[in-house]
């Protein structure tokens, strides 16, 4: 069998080209008799043996190679991306002489194996790269190896030996002749590494210390001599010290690290027997194996480990204090604890595996540890022993180290309120569901009864069922979140304690206000994790910079402005360029860079107006931006969780940043500078819990500054969680309780300790999605102001592998990472390529990629954007191998030669089959299927792996996986079945199908349920988040596999969303974070074998390709694929509808825009343009012109090319209703009816719906609920959707129809307290489902769900709605009647009431609109407060209502400030005179009417004025505030649903 693999993968072709793996042929042969390893050569063209050992550490190599402990081991380091930052000058010395950078004069290891090896580096520091330092030191290495599963190999059956050949010539022989494996730990490896003379470094001084080279590794030295001052003499491991032949003078005895069998050391261990019977006794420390050999003298016994521990993360107990510290580690043999003497004890245990980690006598100066204080690489957490050490030797006392009380005082505590971050905005997204239902989780555990507040209806947080009673809160307020609300709840529920920093700036802004005024002192309620004054030391830049100095640590040059003379002061002393920030502020809102004083008066005046001071910052961009995730617990145990670069410089909002989970370019040094740094910090502002901190980093020294804290839970702890495997959010709420990290468990293993640092043997990018061309106005141009709605999280092995599948996540239209393909980026006539990369905007990325396959070079595109070169290699790697494959150009000549390599090596750098079928003429689906079938028939499919937090040095049952090519073997039993490739198979051909059907037909009457359930279902998720799919889709998804779970069926989730709960891998029986492209569903549908797919909870991306999965031969239950297309497609839907007689807007598709134009002249003006297979209304316009008409139709084909485009006939002033229900083989079980309080024309995602709808005629619910039942029928539904119709009168009409959960349904499951997908998902599992209980007359409350909108982050946006969605978020409460719910769920929107100066300012275009709203400003008028009107609006009320209004004037353009005699709109707007801003302008195409309203819209937001721009929204506030609804009692949804009523409802 290894003749052929011989053969197969070791041929290496004359004509290699880019898609051939670089460098000669390598083997790994194990003494296991295993099958050999094959892999590629980037060392020396040598052969070697030794004993195969493992290091997960993820930085540090130089260290490691050259430390002496690795004395004859070939080396494997576990992550998987190494040579990124190449290696130091061997030849730069420190002050004793000794190489700088390195921790011995030459490499140790006999060999390195790698799974991924950088061909190019970059670092300042750099002078060589890692492979041509390897060959010069004769040292074979070898990548291309699935390093994951052969640390799985080591793990399992322990430390082997192996030999490392280049360029075999022959296979191993059966049996390996003598000396094939050599065995290194049958040498005296210590006797190789030792000085062979007397060596004294820092000759002179006072203390004296004699250290047993037993392999000592040069920061030993450095850390006894240059930081404490000592003479330290360097003895052989052999040397005599009773006979001290060099009469050498010694306080104290130091025994080095070294390799092999502590027992081969028998001379160094009969000169420690003669140190430890001196009747004066002299300080003895040792490290490593000088622990061993200590143990050793004192006559006990050591042996050796399994597979050694080996690394940077392993977390060891002080016994003395209970402490545990994070230790670098390198050893193969440890002391057996039970054979110490009596007058000996453990000093430190490993908290994993409980072996000794260091020992002490009991009444004398003598104790050693196994791990290295001196860390190089690895942390330096426990570099204080050396300080005791020398402390002991110089005779200084030692503190009294005692343990931390506060394991024995903790508290307990009964009710916790939780306060959520409310609706979805920009800057503070879905991370806080994830976080929060964490905290709420975590609490439940402790049997906590947990009170929250969040009118976040959308999100899995805030779900009340009896089925999830256990991890869901006790009792859940849909309530705006202001301090006196919060203070209300408290005064009623009277929790011990609140929770602020699950809730991102809006929670934490609350504790701020409620603690500071002494409010929540007063009520007894204690704030858990950190605290108030530690959150204000971190908000407020000078109490933080203050805070700072006391450690030596500082910020960038940063001063506070309390107004603009001011700023402009502290501008001018920082000099220009500066950062304009407002303190206290979420997301970067209100900030901007000024090149100089107007820019900054401009910026400065928006900041001002969302915060009472700002900070003028130094410009840093260029630097690096790097981030460190950290916990620490009340005991002062400190851990850093993940560490991140940002792809992008300085200068850009990390959450718009393109992120990298570790870091790819940072040496250990500048790591662990960065680590300790962190740690000192956090200790210091003492947070308790999770923190997160920025640093600035210079590209070109180790300068660095701290940027901010967050003392929080962020959006990068959501990244940090799900990247590592680490949950932040439920950890840091245990540790509020008073918990320390050793005594929590590590969610992942089960055995291991919640305190250790995550080892990543994959590489993580996080990509932001933007959905700015949903706004005219708006500028893509990215800076410290966050604009993403949303982001990614791609995992894999390679930096190529993660960005392709990010470019593909975020943009399902997109292949991979294409440059002018993309079609992203405009045309280079248009804005030359230079100049789209110097900006940093939302495309960049694609600029940057068209560059280097226009050819520039790495170093041209690096002085343009500053990107660091190694992010850039990479990404001309993916530009030379598109280059390549198009050249060729024909798919079966890039494969006829070194074929499974080449597909291999095209896979593992990220391309998609459809990606390579684009490049040799082969498009469209059929092309991607062909591609499919080729590279089964080669043998390369993705293997699944494992995330565990500790890169497979521990076993691990966990359920979070991924997909990766850079791999042999699977690391979870899978189960394959082999899908038809071709298109052209029908599915009645498939076998396997029909036994699926045969199955899904019995499962009703049991006969294949058990089958079925074991086999179980895959749930596409939802994706990232944009406007128009949001948080609402992932409760959809998290609601059907928690139904699944209960009906006892397995449950496969599909989701790459790290800000979601259902990429929680508590959530399923297996968790993929993977693409939802045809391809990757189709891998893991055939790894997986599951019983069907359910495509209809995850909003559209999933529907998009149910007719594709369909035609492989997926089994989707529910609904058909065949009927989804008839919904979906809107051309087939109509003529459905027209042969059913249901009535709908005249309608025609689209085949010219001649044919478009004539049709909309004869129905007549306005029409409505909407493209098939789209969310949010994406490039649905209203065209009220020819010319409009024909704009849209060209941006519509532009979003979906190939489909049909329908233009329709609009209807002006008619109501719109949302009918959600689910239905089981066509005949609807549930439904719920709930009505749009604006009229048709406002996107269902930003209207505002009431539940149950208040004012429809009983006609047309008849009608609504008769149309419904047929089209149900008709398209045979079983499962959830959602029909959009239009009222107008009695007059009913069909807008369209979603096969699938739509945004509304959690609003109406929780409303009508009945999960609807809960139902919808046993339906389309067959399982019989019963309908609830549910009559929409026998509720005595109402809903209403209101939009989140985020249009003060994106500058220049209109802020009025149209048919195209723009709300980021939703929020909805409860009342008693429609106008108490409707002010409630405004003000949870984050709208003001008109109190500041009682002052509304009200601009109405047409008299129809003015007339409608008389009684309302009537009202509003009555009620006192001072009314401002543009001059027709005045004139119109003044003539027709008798209300005096005071006239301002409409401005012409932005800066139209008036001129003095009567007041302006804008100006009054500006000095904050006006509260609340009423501006209807959708009755007018008056283009002045529009440019005039936009101004005003604008300014209202710009300048934290309410805005309100739909008619029947002012007038229903101004009803509301009629009633006295302004105040309102403080309820829970458990309050609303035990309202009596008359008829039935479930209890």
């Amino acid at each position: 069998a290894f003749k052929v693999l011989f053969s197969n993968k070791l041929k290496m072709s004359d004509n290699t080209t880019c898609l051939d793996k670089k460098g000669d042929n390598a083997v790994l042969y194990l003494a296991d008799g295993s099958d050999p390893i094959v892999g590629k050569s980037f060392g020396a063209d040598i052969s070697i043996s030794g004993e195969v050992v493992f290091n997960t550490g993820m930085v540090g190599y130089p260290e490691a190679l050259t430390d002496p402990s690795y004395r004859g081991q070939i080396l494997v380091l576990t992550y998987p991306l190494v040579g990124n930052y190449g290696v130091p000058d061997e030849s730069v010395k420190d002050e004793i002489g000794l190489p700088k950078f390195f921790e011995s004069n030459e490499i140790h290891i006999t060999g390195l194996i790698v799974s991924e090896y950088s061909w190019e580096h970059s670092h300042w520091n750099a002078q060589k790269s890692l492979g041509k330092w390897l060959a010069e030191h004769n040292i074979p290495a070898m990548y291309g190896v699935d390093t994951r599963a052969l640390t799985k190999n080591l793990r399992e059956h322990g430390s082997m030996l192996g030999r490392l050949v280049v360029n075999p010539t022959s296979t191993m022989p059966q049996n390996p002749p003598e000396g094939f494996f050599s065995n290194p730990n049958e040498r005296n490896l210590v006797e190789e590494v030792s000085t062979k003379e007397v060596i004294v470094y820092g000759k002179g001084n006072k203390t004296k210390i004699v250290a047993y080279d037993c392999g000592m590794k040069f920061n030993i030295i450095r850390f006894l001599v240059i930081t404490h001052g000592v003479e330290l003499t360097v003895v052989p491991f052999n040397y005599d010290l009773e006979a001290n032949p060099s009469n050498i003078e010694w306080q104290g005895l130091f025994l080095s690290n070294g390799p092999g069998n502590p027992n081969m050391c028998a001379a160094t261990i009969k000169s420690i027997k003669y140190a430890l019977a001196l009747e004066n006794p002299k300080p003895i420390f040792g490290i490593c194996l000088g622990n061993q050999l200590l143990a050793l003298a004192t006559g006990a016994s050591t042996y050796k480990l399994k597979y050694g521990n080996r690394g940077m993360n392993q977390p060891c107990i002080d016994l003395r204090t209970g402490r545990c510290y994070i230790t670098p580690q390198n050893h193969g043999f440890a002391v057996d604890s039970d054979t110490l003497p009596a007058e000996w004890k453990p000093l430190f245990i490993n908290a994993n595996d409980l072996s000794n980690e260091g020992i002490i006598h009991t009444n004398k100066p003598f104790f050693s540890v196994q791990f290295h204080p001196e860390a190089n690489g690895g942390p330096l957490d426990t570099s204080f022993l050396f300080e005791k050490f020398v402390g002991h030797v110089e005779d200084v006392p030692q503190p009294l180290v005692l343990q931390n009380d506060s394991a024995y005082v903790r508290k307990t505590y009964n009710k916790v309120l939780v306060v959520g971050s409310g609706g979805l905005s920009i800057g503070q997204a879905g991370e806080f569901d994830y976080s929060g239902s964490q905290c709420i989780k975590a609490l439940k555990e402790e049997g906590i009864e947990v009170i929250l507040i969040n009118p976040n209806i959308a999100t899995v947080q805030t779900s009340q069922e009896k089925e999830t009673a256990a991890q869901g809160a006790d009792r859940v307020y849909f309530l705006p979140i202001r301090p006196h609300v919060v203070m209300d709840i408290i005064n009623k529920e009277k929790p011990d304690g609140i929770i602020v920093s699950m809730g991102g700036q809006t929670a934490l802004n609350i504790g701020v206000e409620l603690w500071n005024s002494g409010q929540l002192q007063a009520a007894g309620v204690e704030v858990l994790g950190t605290q108030i004054p530690v959150i204000e030391a971190t908000e407020d830049r000078e109490i933080f910079s203050a805070k700072l100095a006391e450690i030596n640590e500082s910020i960038a040059l940063s001063y506070s402005a309390n107004n603009i003379d001011e700023a402009i002061e502290s501008a001018n002393k920082i000099g220009y360029p500066v950062l304009v920030r407002a303190a206290f502020a979420l997301g970067g809102l209100g900030s901007g860079f000024a090149e100089n004083d107007d820019e900054l008066k401009d910026l400065a005046a928006k900041a001002f107006s969302c915060s009472s001071q700002i900070l003028i910052d130094q410009d840093l961009r260029g630097w690096k931006e790097l981030e460190y995730e950290v916990v620490r617990d009340c005991n002062n145990n400190c851990i850093t969780v993940c560490n991140m670069e940002n792809f992008d410089p300085l200068g850009i909002h990390t959450g718009d940043s393109i992120v990298v989970a570790p870091s790819q370019t940072l040496s250990n040094s500048e790591y662990m500078m960065l680590r300790n740094t962190a740690q000192k910090v956090v200790r210091h502002l003492g947070v308790v819990g999770e923190c997160n901190i920025q640093y600035a980093l210079d590209p070109k020294s180790e300068r660095y500054c701290i940027i901010e804290v967050n003392a929080r839970l962020s959006r990068s702890s959501a990244l940090a969680s799900k990247a590592t495997g680490y949950p932040l959010a439920y950890v840091a709420t245990k540790l509020s309780l008073g918990r320390d990290l050793v005594s929590i468990r590590n969610s992942i293993t089960k055995t291991t300790t919640a305190c250790f640092e995550p080892s990543l043997d994959y590489c993580v990018l996080k990509m932001p999605r933007w959905d700015l061309k949903k706004f005219r106005r708006v500028s893509n141009k990215l800076g410290s102001s966050m604009l993403s709605v949303g982001e990614v999280m791609a995992i894999g092995r390679s930096f190529e592998e993660v960005i392709q599948k990010a470019c593909r996540m975020v943009n399902p239209d997109l292949i991979g990472l294409e440059g002018h393909d993309a079609k992203l980026i405009p045309p280079t006539d248009e804005i030359p390529l230079e100049e789209q990369m110097r900006q940093a905007t939302d495309t960049r990325l694609f600029a940057v990629q068209a560059a280097l396959e226009d050819g520039w070079t790495v170093d041209q595109v690096h002085d343009v954007t500053k990107i660091d070169k190694w992010f850039l290699s990479k990404l001309m790697n993916i530009a030379n191998m598109k280059k390549e494959c198009k050249k060729i150009g024909n798919i079966h000549k890039i494969f006829s030669e070194n074929g499974t390599e080449r597909m291999k090596v095209l896979k593992m750098a990220g391309f998609s089959d459809l990606q390579i079928a684009s490049y040799v003429g082969k498009s469209g689906r059929a092309g991607e299927s062909e591609v499919r079938a080729l590279r089964k028939a080669l043998g390369v499919v993705p293997c699944v792996k494992q995330i565990d937090t500790l890169a497979a040095e521990f076993p691990a049952q966990t359920n979070y996986l991924y997909m990766t090519y850079s791999g042999d073997q699977d690391d979870v039993d899978v189960n394959d079945v082999n899908l038809a490739t071709s298109n052209s198979m029908k599915k009645s051909e498939s076998q396997l199908f029909k036994a699926r059907v045969r199955a899904m037909s019995e499962i009703s009457g049991g006969a294949g349920l058990k089958s079925f359930k074991e086999k179980g279902v895959m749930v596409l998720g939802c994706g990232a988040y944009c406007i128009g799919s949001s948080v609402e889709f992932d409760w959809c998804a998290v609601s059907a596999v928690r139904q699944l779970k209960r009906d006892g069926i397995k449950s496969v989730i599909v989701n790459y969303n790290p800000e979601t709960v259902s990429t929680d891998y508590d959530e399923s029986d297996r968790l993929y974070f993977e693409e939802l492209s045809l391809e990757r569903t189709l891998d893991i549908y055939e790894r997986e074998g599951v019983g069907g797919v359910i495509v209809s909870v995850g909003g559209q991306i999933p529907n998009n390709i149910a007719t594709h999965l369909d035609d492989n031969g997926v089994h989707i239950l529910g609904t058909s694929a065949k009927d989804i297309e008839r919904a979906e497609d809107r051309h087939k839907f109509s003529d459905m509808l027209d042969q059913m007689n249901i009535d709908q807007p005249q309608w025609s598709v689209l085949t010219s825009k001649d044919e478009a134009s004539a049709f909309a002249t004869r129905v007549g003006y306005p029409v409505l343009v909407r493209p098939s297979f789209v969310l949010s209304g994406a490039a649905m316009r209203v065209a009220s012109d020819e010319t409009e008409l024909r704009n849209f139709l060209s941006l519509a084909s532009d979003v979906s090319p190939d489909k049909p485009i329908v233009v329709t006939k609009f209807i002006l002033g008619a109501k719109e209703i949302e009918f959600d229900a689910v239905a089981n083989n066509g005949h609807i079980l549930n439904y719920a009816i709930g009505e749009h309080l604006e009229n048709a024309g406002v996107h269902s995602g930003d209207a505002t719906v009431i539940l149950p709808a208040q004012k429809l005629y009983v006609n047309t619910i008849r009608h609504v609920k008769r149309y419904a039942v047929a089209i149900a029928k008709s398209l045979n539904i079983t499962g959830p959707f959602n029909i959009q119709f239009m009222a107008k009168g009695n007059r009913v009409q069909v807008i369209e129809c979603n096969l699938r959960a739509s945004r509304t349904f959690p609003f109406v499951s929780k409303t009508l307290k009945n999960n609807f997908i809960s139902l919808a998902t046993r339906a389309m599992c067959g399982l019989r489902p019963k309908p609830y209980r549910i009559s929409l007359l026998d509720i005595d409350y109402v809903c209403v769900k209101a939009p989140m909108f985020s249009f003060t982050r994106l500058r220049g946006a209109d802020p009025t709605l149209g048919v195209e969605m723009a709300s980021t978020g939703e929020v909805a409460c409860y009342g008693h009647d429609a106008h108490e719910a409707f002010l409630q769920a405004m003000l949870a929107a984050n709208f003001k009431l008109p109190e500041k100066n009682r002052s509304i300012l009200i601009s109405i275009a047409s008299d129809k609109f003015r007339y409608e709203f008389a009684e309302g400003l009537g009202m509003l008028s009555k009620m006192g407060y001072k009314l401002y009107g543009t001059s027709g609006t005045a004139a119109y009320y003044k003539e027709n209502n008798d209300i005096d209004m005071i006239v301002v004037t409409k401005p012409e353009n932005e800066d139209d400030l008036g001129d003095g005699n009567i007041p302006s709109a804008l100006n009054e707007l500006k000095a904050g005179k006006i509260d609340l801003l009423i501006n209807v302008s959708d009755g007018t195409n008056i283009k002045d009417e529009i440019t005039a309203g936009y101004c005003m819209r604008r300014a209202a937001v710009d300048f934290g004025v309410s805005l309100i721009t739909n008619l029947k929204c002012a007038v229903m506030f101004a009803e509301a505030l009629d009633r006295k609804h302004d105040t309102f009692e403080c309820r829970h949804i458990k309050d609303f649903y035990e309202i009596p009523t008359i008829g039935f409802r479930d209890v």
